[in-house]
This record gives C-alpha cells, structure tokens and sequence, in this order.
C-alpha cells in the first residue's frame, strides 16, 4: 500500500498441491484448536484477534456475485473447498454484514448463526482431521466498508459508479465469507454480474466475459495462493486495454476515463517496471498483471491487490513502483502475523528508493541521509517498525520509512552483492508462501556469514531513533 497518500500516516492462485509441503503445514494452522472439535473464531493475531479463524485450511473459494449499482444490493455465493486440520464440530467463517440465506456443509443443511464478524457454522456431520470438505453460502445485502484502526475506510466501498474493493487488513469480510488471515491463501475464480456498461475486474486471468439482458458477466482466475485481503471485485466504468509482455505476462488494465489522461504515461512504465523488478527480485511470480485506476476521491489510497494494484486515482511513478513491489514482498510473500508489516512495506518503500537510485535519481543513501537528518522527536521515531503495537499503527511512516532504512543499514553492513542475493533469495524461498521477521533474519545471516542481529533489533525493535552505523 502506499504511505504517502494516507493520512495521518497513509499506507496505503494455485490449489495446495501446487504449495511446497513445509508451507503447506504452516498454512493448516491458521488458528489455535479447540479440544471439544470447535474451530477458533480467530487466528491468534495480536492486532487483530477476530480474524482468520481455526480449524481449517480453505484451498479454493469460488465466488458468484451480482451487483446492482444503482441500488447497491450485492446477491452472492460462496463455494469454499477446505481441508480440516482437527475434526470440526463447529467452525467460523468472517462475514461482517449482509444476510446469510442458506448453508451447506457437504451438499447438506447446516445450522448457523452470526455473532458480530463470525458467522458460526455447525455441520450435520462434523469434517475428521484430515478431511475435505465444502461450504456454501447464499448471502445478500449492501455491503459496507469496516473502519479501520487508523480512521480509514476498507472492504467494499461504494463510488458513483461502482465500488472500489480494497481489503486490507480487515475488508475481505464485508463482501465474502472468508478465512481472512494472511496466514491461509487459496485460489480464486470470480464470477461477476454487473449492469452493461459496468466493468468488473478481480485478480488473475479474464477467462471471458458475456453480455446479455442488459447485464454483462465476468469471470476471473487467480490459480497461485492469495491472502484473502489481496482480493478484488473493483466495479466501474472503466476503459481496458489487454496485452502480453515479452516475458508471458498478461497485462489488463481498467482506467476510469476521469483519470485516463493522467494515468496514462506512467501505466506505458508497468512492463518495464515489471522486468527491472524481476531482475532484483527474481521472476515475477504469477501469470498476469496490470492496475485498476479508479476515481474514488474519498479513499486515499493505494492498494496492491494481488497481480493487479488498485489506485484511488491515476498514480505516480513511485506509487506504481512500490505496489508492483508488493506483489513479489507481501503478495507471493506474504505475513504470518501483522505486526511484521515492515516485511511488506519496507521492502516496498526500499524498491522506490532503489529505483530512483538507478534512474537518475536521489541515492538511496541520500533518500536515507535526509530521513536519518530528522530530530528524535520526529514522528519517524514514535515507534519501532518491528512490532508497532497495534492495528492503528501498521501504515504508518515508521513501518514504512523505518523499515527501508533497516533494509539500507543491512545493505550498508554486508555490502551490495550479499545484499541483493538476500533479496533475492527471500522472494524465492518464501515464493507462494509465508515468511516472517526471525525467518529473514537468520537468511541475511546465512548468506552474508555476518550476525546482524544487533542490526535487526535496532532497527527494527528498539525505541527512538536509532544509531546510524
């Protein structure tokens, strides 16, 4: 997400056989076990303790959605195939709104009921350890933003011509039934009905799209695991243009014409964008790209949703830098726990500088030299990156700023060639996966043969401003 556009701080698939074992057993924990078969209505985050939930892996949602948008109703069908990681008597789902019709565990009747954010659910016959199992859904209603810690709208937030569908770190559950935690990633295919003319765009591939009776059908394919907060639905009337790099990527870009003239030049950047990231980083991990460049004034915000960014309005250079970024340091990598944004916003907020360094502008010593010049009363200092301490802080300028300049000091100390190998390396272990701070640690450790934890913890952990080495 990008930092610079929010205030008072602004931040802002493929099935499991195709996710290496190790990450595999990491994602069926999504949540503490209960002993009497029940699911955990949350995954132990310490920002947010109601999200995600335990019990279970979801490996595939298959979403059917039809929006009106004149009168803003949402009709919707969730279809979510999930593995039990403990036999379940009863399990949560995250749904926050909207009204739940129907049920179906396994083709059969189930009982449920909502108690604030869950939708508790109890099977007819409770899935074994072990087993697969399916969930159905049948939900309605006008789905509406959640508020943030930090002040800021997220979920489904209606525009005059559609709806601009950020979901992090909470709004996934405003418009589907979710596990919605970093921690479990699935696969998607989204099928979307909405009044011709409307454009629906979601993440992945567009299968195709069919117009009839005065509404037009979408459907989209992300195969490689997402973070259900990296999903979109984003709805407007937008203009698209659709082709295929060098490289095999395939791009698809919806631009609402309000900002089309803006947008434009620095959109003509993205495959360049895209191969100078992937000679950093290593290869770009899925198979399409592109943005979705709205109108929508009274967010504020960037968002990198997964293979196609979503922007409040036509974006700079830097924001389409920093939200390309993500898609290999927060998407394809993504959080176990959202006190190590850093690792997401950090690295994103380092990208900027990099690129500027290597096309004639500031260096990302000198991007750090002007930061680091800051008094230690500065807002810049007000927290550790690390671990900020609560959801209202997780977008704010220490997690952004600070942790690229933890990322410059570790280049600083180990020099550019292990530097860029760490980077490198990071992308590629963790690929389709999940990392944490400790994890990356004991990486730059590995490749660069120095001990850094002295380096990490104070740039990342300790309080006020730091010694520059």
């Amino acid at each position: 997400m990008n930092p610079l556009r929010r205030q008072p701080a602004r931040r802002r698939t493929a099935t499991l056989a195709t996710v290496p074992v190790a990450v595999a057993a990491l994602l069926g924990a999504t949540g503490p076990a209960a002993p009497d078969g029940t699911g955990g209505p949350g995954a132990g985050d310490p920002y947010f303790p109601l999200s995600g939930n335990g019990g279970y892996h979801v490996r595939h949602y298959g979403l059917t959605l039809r929006y009106d948008t004149g009168s803003r109703r949402l009709d919707a069908t969730a279809v979510l195939t999930a593995r039990a990681t403990q036999r379940l008597t009863r399990f949560d789902l995250d749904l926050k709104g909207l009204t739940v019709t129907a049920v179906t565990v396994d083709h059969r009747a189930a009982a449920f009921r909502r108690d604030g954010q869950e939708l508790v659910i109890t099977p007819r016959r409770a899935p074994r350890a072990g087993q697969r199992f399916r969930v159905e859904v049948a939900y309605h209603g006008t789905p509406r933003p959640v508020t943030d810690p930090d002040g800021s709208p997220d979920g489904w937030i209606p525009t005059d011509d559609g709806a601009f569908v950020a979901g992090e770190p909470q709004g996934a559950m405003t418009w589907f039934p979710a596990d919605n935690h970093p921690k479990d990633k699935a696969s998607y295919d989204f099928t979307i009905t909405v009044p011709r003319g409307r454009t629906a765009v979601a993440n992945g591939v567009l299968l195709g799209q069919r117009t009839a009776h005065g509404r037009t059908t979408f459907r989209w394919r992300e195969s490689r695991p997402m973070a259900a907060y990296l999903a979109t639905a984003t709805i407007g009337t937008f203009r698209t243009e659709r082709y295929t790099t060098h490289d095999g990527i395939q791009v698809y870009n919806a631009v609402d014409a309000r900002e089309a003239r803006a947008a434009a030049p620095v959109l003509k950047q993205l495959p360049a964008v895209l191969k100078w990231e992937s000679g950093l980083f290593g290869p770009y991990p899925f198979r399409a790209a592109g943005s979705i460049v709205d109108h929508a004034p009274d967010v504020g915000y960037a968002l990198e949703t997964q293979t196609r960014p979503l922007y409040d309005s036509a974006p700079g250079l830097e924001t389409l830098v920093h939200e390309t970024a993500h898609q290999w340091f927060g998407d394809s990598v993504s959080l176990t726990s959202w006190k190590d944004i850093w690792l997401n916003e950090g690295f994103a907020t380092y990208a900027e500088w990099l690129y500027a360094e290597q096309h004639g502008g500031d260096s990302a010593q000198r991007t750090f030299a002007a930061l680091y010049a800051r008094p230690a009363s500065d807002g810049l200092w007000a927290y550790p990156p690390g671990d900020p301490g609560s959801g209202a802080r997780i977008f704010g300028t220490p997690v952004y700023a600070r942790g690229a300049m933890a990322l410059h000091e570790l280049r600083r100390a180990v020099g550019d060639r292990d530097f860029f190998r760490i980077l490198r390396a990071w992308a590629t272990v963790h690929r389709g996966g999940h990392g944490t701070t400790a994890q990356f640690v004991r990486l730059a450790e590995e490749k660069s043969g120095k001990q850094l934890q002295g380096l990490f913890h104070t740039w990342l952990y300790a309080a006020g401003k730091p010694n520059s080495l």
